[in-house]
């Protein structure tokens, strides 16, 4: 496939939208020859996603769009140019990615992902300010609205980087890994150590709380979490899949072709998903909307979603259980078995392994 023909994940807009993140064109391709790692069938070619924009130009559609919000916050601008270049940033980030791609097979959490979302947390803080919101930073009288852009987006781009010691537990050893690099940041910026510890709270209190384990307080808790929802599109599963993800969180991931968030017209931010097929809702609910409806941010967040007019895109022929394995028909005829991941089983079963009791089998 030729450069100009590839299909690719772009971060536009248009002046009456904030934030729109879309992958262009967007066929599942099969790629002879390419042995996924581990096989997701031993002895039969991979199957590979290509949305393959260069990374980097993914960022740097992101950072533009992110200095472009920033032009008239000088603290937060200075904030955000200081931790995008932050060598101690940048390898959190890589290393968070490591973990959750190489070891765990999961959708990208790097640096492509700390970008993106970066961009769509100052789009939401945007428009909720426009429509006359006080996040807790300006309505608890600590800072203004500089302080609450540069609380969003150190809180949103460094939220995943405790993925990097272990994806349980991620939030909290993010908190601990952040400290070191808001202190470098933010001293020069805050001559008064009362006010900068304060708003420093706040960004720990966005990466303690992205992930709804516990919920967040604070709107701009909520921000960072809604913002780490909407990357959902298939651009960010891309990866996953092609490395042997193949479950439904990359299968559904493939679905959604574009997210965009603009003023509402009932609350103050619209986030409408368009999907290629109905698949994609798993996203929709599973993902996106838990970060709008457990934050305090529910009360200003309306969340559509609709598949595209051309019809439904095939990613898969069929899936059909059978015993504790989802059995899928590729397009190309290979079959891929995947185990069920039952939550609440695991869950019952770590119960009464801690409370030394049997579970009932059904």
């Amino acid at each position: 496939m030729s450069d100009n023909t590839r299909p690719n994940q772009k971060l536009s807009r248009r002046p009456d939208q904030k934030f729109k993140l879309s992958v262009q064109a967007g066929n599942v391709q099969d790629v002879a020859g390419v042995q996924t790692e581990p096989p997701i069938v031993a002895g039969q070619t991979g199957r590979v996603v290509e949305f393959t924009t260069p990374r980097s130009k993914i960022i740097q559609e992101a950072d533009a769009a992110i200095r472009d919000d920033l032009e008239h916050f000088p603290r937060a601008l200075a904030a955000y140019t200081a931790l995008a270049t932050d060598p101690e940033a940048l390898a959190c980030w890589d290393m968070a990615n490591y973990i959750t791609m190489r070891k765990l097979g999961y959708n990208d959490h790097g640096r492509v992902h700390s970008f993106i979302t970066g961009a769509a947390s100052l789009a939401i803080t945007e428009l909720l300010l426009e429509g006359g919101v006080k996040p807790d930073i300006m309505d608890s009288g600590i800072g203004d609205a500089d302080d609450v852009y540069l609380a969003v987006i150190l809180g949103t781009m460094l939220h995943d980087i405790g993925n990097q010691i272990h994806r349980v537990s991620h939030e909290q050893h993010g908190v601990a890994l952040a400290l070191p690099i808001l202190d470098r940041i933010m001293g020069p910026l805050y001559a008064d150590p009362f006010k900068r510890a304060k708003v420093r709270s706040f960004i720990l209190g966005s990466i303690n709380c992205h992930d709804l384990n516990p919920p967040p307080l604070t709107l701009e808790g909520g921000i960072t979490a809604v913002a780490d929802g909407t990357d959902i599109t298939k651009g960010r599963g891309r990866k996953a899949f092609s490395l042997g993800s193949v479950d439904i969180h990359s299968i559904s991931a493939l679905a959604v072709d574009e997210v965009v968030i603009e003023r509402g017209r009932n609350a103050p931010v619209l986030i409408s998903v368009t999907m290629n097929n109905s698949g994609g809702i798993f996203q929709v609910e599973e993902i996106l909307a838990p970060k709008v409806i457990r934050t305090p941010m529910r009360r200003y967040v309306e969340l559509r979603a609709a598949t595209r007019p051309e019809g439904e895109e095939q990613i898969l022929s069929r899936v059909r259980l059978d015993g504790d394995h989802f059995v899928m028909d590729l397009e190309n005829g290979q079959q891929v078995a995947v185990e069920v991941d039952d939550s609440q089983k695991r869950a019952q079963e770590a119960l009464a392994s801690a409370l030394d009791t049997g579970v009932e089998r059904r």
